[in-house]
């Protein structure tokens, strides 16, 4: 289970090193095979999935029916852009360019483990959503019987 936020910097040539403290978790959740590939809902955001677990994701997204519009774009940004990653010696993958420009992924950005997944964020996009609160009609009946 990945948990925390670090900050990150993306070198030059679109690389970016995993954090020490999630190397032995990449390591045993699916043996260095990562899958980058866009977040369908937020903006400024890439996933990036264990390989086992992105598996199990393109399955359940491939079985909906392409008959509706918002199934092939959930789709065509989830799995067809899909990119297998694995770290170098120096525990660094390598971020395809098209989705760190759609992203606005650029030097400084924040990665966010998320339970079965990281969330790699732009610095902007990451301090622009943190920064929203929310609000109480925007709590959801599931939120109302969290003990926070």
């Amino acid at each position: 289970m990945f948990q925390g936020e670090t900050a990150i910097t993306v070198d030059d040539k679109g690389r970016l090193t995993i954090p020490t403290s999630y190397r032995d978790q990449v390591a045993d959740a699916c043996k260095n095979r990562l899958v980058v590939t866009y977040n369908p809902f937020e903006i400024g955001c890439l996933w990036i999935f264990p390989y086992a677990e992105w598996e199990r994701v393109r399955d359940e997204v491939n079985a909906l029916s392409s008959v509706k519009a918002v199934h092939r774009n959930l789709q065509m940004k989830l799995v067809g852009a899909a990119t297998i990653v694995e770290p170098d010696g120096a525990a660094r993958i390598l971020l395809p360019a098209s989705q760190r420009a759609s992203a606005g992924i650029e030097k400084k950005a924040v990665l966010l483990g998320m339970g079965s997944k990281f969330e790699l964020w732009s610095e902007q996009a990451h301090l622009a959503k943190i920064r929203q609160t929310i609000t109480e009609d925007e709590i959801s009946d599931d939120m109302a019987e969290l003990r926070l």
